[in-house]
């Protein structure tokens, strides 16, 4: 019998998992990850090897609709009746926003759910999800033990000149700040740059993906990031816009969008596929020589550089730059174009190695180490969730 972890990841309408043997000490192994997907219609489980073959598969049926719940006890069902005879004895949760109360991970009670969940306003796409994942596993198991990692509890080492807005203390009394989001990357990556490059103080580490953003870490602890109040800010990312000017909408308001339109063109219409007009994902339009998806990638790369170089100024310079998650490990055109754009830092890319994805992408003599870190926020869960957790 093998004691495991679940790391669970909870969305609208999908669920990702990973199970974790206890055993491993800091590092404790994968055994198998996988989702279920499409809840709201033709729900479908798959579960991988750690190495990403396929081992099993199952299919409600098209038309069918299942809930968090449901989607829970078939994950745990299928983990213990597997042939790794896998016993769950705790669970790890990603849950976006841990507002003022927490800046590490907690332990899962109904009281703390009920406070997280009264944060929802703040974030509207997906701390409702993170929290009702919670509170299924615990209708569903109770008594299992369950702990709750938060992408913004990183962010709570920033000074609080980053954490505040210039606003009347009755605006900021209602949670208005700076929380700052992908945490859990962060922290992770943070964990692994001493083994790339000893000796780096000064770090920027930037998360692209489908969400994206940037992180000043001064001796691996978040002194700035990107993502602002909510998951909407900073850079631009696949749908969402990224930083636009509060007139704007005000004047977007004025010419007759409601709010609720509104938040759902600058969630789900903007980004690089509202640049583009055609997709979200860079890999297609960085492939691309239509004029709109080169404007993309240009924009996209362009807010990145500013945000770095601002960055740069808030460390006081910089020893090491780190490009982590789904664009930042594996578009080398994105990486090139950045690196290029901060060559004044003294940086100085090594093209076979950035073609190769790294991990070391600067030349020996660069004045900045560069690097591409994979970034692990599963591990990181399964990790805080093992040191509040002792299973027996």
């Amino acid at each position: 019998m093998t004691d495991a972890v679940l790391v669970v990841n909870a969305g609208s309408t999908s669920l990702k998992f990973g199970a974790y043997a206890t055993t491993g000490g800091t590092e404790p192994p994968l055994l198998c990850r996988g989702m279920v997907d499409s809840m709201a219609g033709d729900p479908h489980f798959v579960a991988k090897t750690p190495d990403g073959k396929p081992v099993d598969a199952h299919e409600w049926g098209e038309g069918h609709t299942i809930d968090h719940r449901t989607a829970l006890e078939f994950i745990v069902g299928w983990l213990e009746q597997h042939e790794a005879n896998i016993k769950v004895v705790a669970a790890g949760h990603r849950v976006v926003l841990g507002g003022t109360r927490f800046d590490a991970p907690v332990l899962i009670t109904p009281e703390v759910l009920d406070y997280l969940e009264g944060l929802c306003a703040m974030e509207p796409s997906h701390q409702a999800f993170n929290v009702r994942g919670a509170r299924a596993l615990a209708q569903a198991f109770p008594g299992l033990p369950q702990v709750a990692s938060f992408d913004t509890s990183f962010h709570r080492t920033m000074p609080e000149v980053a954490q505040i807005y210039a606003l009347p203390k009755a605006l900021r009394d209602t949670g208005v700040r700076h929380w700052g989001y992908h945490g859990i990357s962060y922290d992770y990556i943070s964990r692994q740059v001493p083994q790339y490059a000893p000796g780096a103080r000064r770090v920027i580490a930037a998360h692209l993906g489908g969400g994206a953003s940037v992180c000043a870490m001064l001796d691996g602890r978040s002194v700035e990031t990107s993502m602002a109040f909510a998951g909407l800010t900073g850079l631009p990312m696949a749908t969402r816009s990224g930083d636009v000017p509060a007139d704007v909408i005000f004047y977007l308001q004025r010419s007759g969008f409601s709010p609720d339109a509104l938040e759902k063109q600058l969630y789900g219409n903007a980004g690089l596929l509202g640049l583009s007009g055609a997709s979200g994902d860079m890999r297609r339009l960085q492939d691309s020589a239509d004029a709109d998806a080169v404007l993309a990638v240009r924009y996209f790369v362009y807010a990145l550089t500013k945000f770095i170089g601002a960055y740069v100024a808030v460390l006081g310079g910089l020893d090491a730059l780190v490009f982590t998650a789904g664009i930042g490990e594996n578009s080398a055109p994105v990486r090139a174009a950045t690196c290029a754009a901060l060559g004044f830092l003294g940086l100085a890319l090594d093209t076979a190695a950035n073609s190769a994805n790294g991990p070391r992408i600067s030349t020996p003599d660069s004045k900045v180490g560069v690097f591409v870190i994979p970034t692990n926020e599963e591990l990181m869960i399964a990790q805080h969730t093992l040191g509040l957790v002792r299973p027996a």
